[in-house]
């Protein structure tokens, strides 16, 4: 690293330093110049970042291109470098690295309105990501036509950017925008993902054709059974009309309750709490992270399961003094082997890679087998595809740094020697000890 960046980097530590020491005025109109101050700073830092991500990608593919690496390979891990360094998930990691590499290489207006603070990172993204269809050189068209002038872009709404340079790409080569349109297609997927009071977002993404049609369908059914006279309200009916179609499972035609489905609870509890406690169960399926859940809220999960006939598996986790998972009872598995299960229970479905939320893919050995790392449960990880793809590179390192009997913490140390630490999660009903006084001198623990 150089002089001139070695510098860089004091500067910033000392700015964040300064900044996190806080201490406001009171004066309104200062308020609100520190407010936008602010704001024009985190856009010239994502500039930088930009800058630093896109030379960070060059000196790495030199470094192994030297080294005699296929350039198929010589990307690899990069982005999830970046990633854990911005405290991103790997994903996010790729897409940041990607639009550095546009913003750097093909528009210069963009960035450069990113440094004086006239773009957020998330407008710039807009511009990067609806001109990703076009050439080099009709992407540098639209980057002066939109970003050359700093003043074209006040008062501009996100919405009427986004509009403004999807229009601009359609007159430009509208065959580009079909062609991408049709690759899109290829793309449709389901998703699911939790919302606030254990409620739960299932999304399709789908051509907008079908996407209308689906809805329409639903919607026309909900319709009818209203006007027959269902009392359920229309938003009620959708949800569990295409549930039940979704699922084959039978409508309960109640507005209070959503259709009883299998539900497979993981009750993390002691032996005294398990009947009637207050300990949080968690809901599980294979593929996706754990939801947590109210004790009562689970329980009455699974009654109505049983109640209806739809079935409810139980299985009950053994927590150690220290609250690692130590232990499951081998009932009703999921997964090919025990140990792949209790991994991704333990885990909670979420790759363990420090800041990635994507679910667990692959079960990994943290010292490699062929470096002589064991089978179990203390050698043993889950990790998405992307992340254990990523750890392959030659250089990354991992290591277990706690005791066995504690909650895991696994140390990753990348090539450039950062080193980064993931502490697998608290099980439900885990919480750390905590003393009160009781009176002066003496303390007990808290319930």
């Amino acid at each position: 690293m150089s002089i001139s960046h070695s510098l860089l980097v004091r500067e910033v530590q000392a700015l964040r330093a300064r900044l996190s020491a806080g201490g406001c005025g009171h004066d309104a109109t200062e308020l609100i110049e520190l407010i936008g101050s602010l704001e024009e700073l985190k856009s010239a830092a994502c500039a930088v970042q930009a800058e630093a991500s896109a030379v960070f990608d060059e000196v790495r593919r030199k470094e192994r291109a030297l080294a005699a690496v296929p350039a198929v390979r010589q990307g690899s891990g990069i982005a999830s470098e970046i990633a854990l360094a911005r405290k991103e998930s790997p994903h996010r990691g790729r897409t940041l690295l990607g639009m550095s590499k546009a913003l750097t290489a093909e528009m210069p207006h963009t960035l450069a309105r990113l440094r004086d603070g006239s773009l957020s990172e998330y407008r710039a993204q807009i511009l990067v990501k609806e001109t990703a269809c076009l050439s080099r050189a009709d992407r540098r068209f639209v980057d002066e036509e939109i970003c050359a002038d700093p003043a074209a872009l006040t008062g501009l709404g996100n919405r009427d950017l986004n509009a403004k340079v999807r229009r601009l790409a359609v007159e430009i080569d509208p065959a580009a925008v079909v062609e991408r349109a049709r690759r899109a297609e290829a793309d449709r997927h389901a998703s699911v993902r939790p919302a606030p009071d254990t409620m739960g977002y299932l999304t399709f993404l789908m051509p907008i054709p079908q996407a209308v049609a689906a809805y329409a369908a639903v919607r026309k059914a909900s319709l009818a059974a209203r006007a027959a006279g269902d009392p359920r309200s229309l938003g009620q009916l959708m949800c569990d009309l295409a549930l039940s179609r979704l699922t084959g499972l039978p409508d309960t035609g109640s507005p209070e309750q959503a259709p009883a489905v299998p539900v497979s609870l993981n009750l993390t509890m002691t032996a005294s709490t398990l009947a009637g406690g207050h300990a949080p169960a968690t809901l599980t399926a294979s593929g996706i992270g754990q939801e947590v859940l109210p004790a009562e809220i689970a329980r009455l999960l699974a009654s109505r399961a049983i109640s209806t006939g739809v079935g409810a598996w139980f299985r009950r986790l053994t927590v150690s003094p220290v609250g690692g998972l130590v232990s499951m009872s081998a009932k009703q598995r999921f997964f090919p082997s025990a140990m792949a299960e209790f991994l991704a229970i333990r885990g909670a479905g979420i790759c363990s890679t420090p800041y990635c939320n994507a679910p667990i893919r692959h079960f990994d050995h943290i010292r490699s087998f062929a470096a002589g790392g064991t089978t179990d449960a203390i050698n043993g990880q889950g990790l998405c595809e992307a992340c254990n793809h990523a750890k392959q590179v030659a250089g990354w390192r991992q290591r277990v740094i706690n005791a066995a009997e504690d909650r895991q913490e696994v140390e990753t140390i990348t090539l450039t020697g950062h080193r980064y630490v993931s502490r697998v999660p608290e099980p439900p009903g885990w919480r750390e000890p905590r003393f009160r006084e009781t009176h002066p001198g003496f303390y007990a623990l808290t319930s």
